[in-house]
């Protein structure tokens, strides 16, 4: 079992910067590929990023590549994801999974623990 705990949501105006955290329990977290999912009102979950056991390998959807940046401390069982360049349509609820592999996947079904969100709200 893996639990997730994710932080570092809040408010912030278009242009700005925030950084989120998921600190994870569990002796697997190196084994596992680690993603960030967003979720905007009315609209379906959809992968942000995605990164490999090792941190080695990484994957970006269109919308955020150069401009977000997701890492792992496999020391710390926390894994990060900064995002800069906010704009408006980057507002959602985002979600830390815990991957059911090492290696990463932008399918939902690839991923076997959830956490509870965060809420990212970008103004204009």
């Amino acid at each position: 079992q893996v639990q997730l705990v994710e932080s570092g949501g809040g408010l912030v105006q278009a242009g700005g910067s925030l950084r989120l955290s998921c600190a994870a329990s569990g002796r697997t977290f190196s084994g596992r590929a680690m993603g960030w999912f967003r979720q905007a009102p009315g609209k379906e979950r959809e992968s942000v990023a995605t990164i490999s056991g090792n941190g080695g390998s990484t994957y970006y959807a269109d919308f955020v590549k150069g401009r977000f940046a997701i890492s792992r401390d496999n020391a710390k069982n926390t894994v990060y994801l900064q995002m800069n360049s906010l704009k408006p349509e980057d507002t959602a609820v985002y979600y830390c999974a815990a991957g059911r592999g090492y290696w990463g996947a932008r399918e939902r079904s690839s991923y076997d623990f959830w956490g509870q969100g965060t809420q990212v709200t970008v103004s204009s």
